[in-house]
């Protein structure tokens, strides 16, 4: 029996942190640095067939993994430099699904991978030049009708990038590619 949760949630659920460390920030923000090689690194060698097959059943492709990556990190990226230079503004969210279900998904994954690492290196340059106070800046998130601090928010896209890879490195296990 194929145990769902498991499936969608193979790193476990995103748990809030109560307050920011700065050793969680520290790893969160190393391991968003890191994060297109790791990517890349697991994708390199898969076929077409691969990328085409999703990663638990009533799941997304790979390949739609990696367009939702590339979508998601544009609007974290859009929503750092929101609460940086604006005083806790409201963000847009935006329905996943129904953006995997546009034109662009189809096109080849050098689209998307190319953009998840150039938004990761712009992150990065924007992370090194932040302070604890940059970091205690927030934005409001109108669906979880919450104030969001930056670094929650950056220990949350660092859990967002191993859940995804996560849901391919466990595909190729089960599937023994």
């Amino acid at each position: 029996m194929i145990d769902i949760e498991l499936l969608k949630y193979p790193i476990g659920k995103f748990v809030t942190p109560e307050e920011s460390s700065e050793g969680d920030l520290k790893e969160a923000i190393d391991y968003l640095a890191a994060f297109p090689s790791f990517l890349n690194d697991v994708i390199k060698d898969m076929t077409n067939e691969q990328l085409n097959t999703p990663y638990r059943p009533g799941g997304w492709q790979v390949k739609e993994v990696i367009h939702h990556l590339a979508d998601s990190h544009m609007n974290m990226i859009i929503r750092f430099k929101l609460a940086l230079t604006e005083e806790n503004p409201t963000i847009v969210p935006y329905s996943e699904s129904e953006w995997a279900r546009t034109a662009d998904y189809t096109l080849p994954i050098t689209i998307p991978l190319a953009l998840v690492q150039g938004i990761h290196q712009k992150l990065g340059a924007l992370l090194d030049s932040m302070n604890k106070s940059d970091f205690d800046k927030t934005y409001y998130h109108p669906d979880s009708k919450r104030i969001i601090p930056l670094w929650e928010v950056t220990q949350m896209y660092a859990w967002h990038s191993k859940h995804h890879l996560a849901h391919i490195q466990h595909l190729m296990i089960r599937e023994k590619w």
